[in-house]
């Protein structure tokens, strides 16, 4: 199975998120080929798939999403960005970095180990179409269902881009967690020239705003950087320069480590809010908390599969936004491996042909690392 004819296919299905636009549907087309059982999990229009072959362990899973983000300003794009172009050496289009191509070269790389292999114990790949948008209709609904059923695997493996310079050189074991926030202040409308009779929001706001950002939450540690506040919008609604609006506000988030969880996160933001914001209202998400995997062993392995393919030792961290693991963490381990991090969700999203084909290998790799490596065994264990 070609991974470029797979990955055009999937990039040719409009699913912005969390429109599905039938990716799902050719996901499964070419898994029931070879010879999975394909599960359709769907809640509230939101398309997920679960799909496995064999039983028992190892039992390692694939997890990702064919849903993407927004286009953008679709006239700056060189090509259609849901036509799945191949112009110099390039495969463009929405999706194609994040990641639609790595479910299509884990899919090849299937493919091509089943050819020689018979399929010792459960392999299972877990597809959602809600990830880039409020990630609650997809993984986090499925798990229990499986778990429920105790089909949980040894390790999951996603294939969220995580490479830097080359496919295969950065590994990620953890991610941040993430608080999202919106403050607004309020006051007293008037005109400009008798602040006297006005209450102005706007530096209560900024007062805010500024203790939040010198709040020291943490230093971070060996495996995340400090814990960080980034204001994203600032908005008053204001149509005349010489009126003092009667409300301001402010939108921000922050991406958080392991030495923070986001109940602890948003106590911080409502005291220093309560202290400084006056007459406010404040709404908080907690998106995700942070995770990490610690287990030696798994990581040495999936090291050592992709070193086989790329001559290099990959790196391992811990940066990046979010992503599903941090749902699947609290099943099994979880590392993540994918395409170059460079242009996903901007315009002229792409990846090199050469760069689908590194993957491909690379998941063989790590399959048949999985599978076929008496060493699978001690690894399970220290899970």
């Amino acid at each position: 199975m070609n991974p470029l004819k797979i990955s055009q296919e999937l990039i040719r299905c409009p699913s912005v998120t969390p429109r599905n636009e039938g990716a799902l549907e050719i996901v499964s087309k070419y898994l029931e080929q070879l010879g999975f059982t394909c599960e359709r999990h769907d809640f509230e229009g939101i398309v997920n798939l679960y799909a496995f072959l064999g039983e028992g362990s190892p039992h390692l899973c694939f997890a990702g999403h064919t849903d993407v983000v927004p286009l953008g300003e679709e006239t700056l794009w060189t090509h259609d960005p849901f036509d799945g172009v191949v112009s110099d050496g390039k495969l463009w289009g929405r999706g194609a970095a994040d990641m639609k191509c790595a479910v299509a070269c884990f899919i090849s790389a299937i493919s091509q180990f089943l050819e020689i292999n018979p399929m010792k114990g459960r392999l299972s790949l877990l597809i959602t179409g809600d990830e880039e948008k409020d990630a609650v209709h997809g993984t986090q609904r499925v798990l229990p269902i499986l778990a429920e059923r105790g089909d949980v695997p040894d390790l999951c493996l996603i294939g969220e881009p995580t490479s830097l310079n080359q496919v295969g050189d950065t590994l990620k074991i953890g991610r941040r967690g993430s608080v999202v926030g919106t403050l607004t202040c309020y006051g007293a409308q008037g005109h400009i020239a008798y602040p006297q009779n006005t209450d102005n929001p706007i530096p209560r706001l900024l007062e805010t705003l500024r203790e939040l950002y010198e709040h020291a939450f943490d230093q971070g540690n060996d495996q995340f950087e400090p814990t960080r506040l980034e204001v994203t919008s600032i908005d008053v609604g204001n149509k005349a320069s010489n009126i003092i609006p009667q409300k301001a506000t402010a939108k921000f988030g922050i991406r958080f480590n392991v030495m923070q969880t986001g109940e602890k996160i948003c106590e911080v933001i409502r005291k220093i809010c309560n202290h400084s914001a006056g007459q406010h209202e404040l709404d908080l998400t907690i998106h995700g908390e942070a995770f990490y995997t610690n287990n030696p062993d798994w990581i040495l392995k999936i090291k050592q599969a992709v070193q086989t393919v790329t001559g290099a030792t990959p790196d391992v961290n811990t940066t990046g936004g979010a992503t599903d693991g941090r749902f699947i963490i609290s099943h099994c381990p979880v590392i993540e491996c994918g395409m170059r991090e460079e242009t996903m969700h901007q315009i002229d999203e792409h990846v090199g042909l050469e760069d689908l084909d590194v993957l491909t290998k690379l998941y063989l790799s790590i399959l048949n690392s999985f599978y076929l490596s008496d060493q699978s065994r001690s690894a399970r264990e220290e899970s």
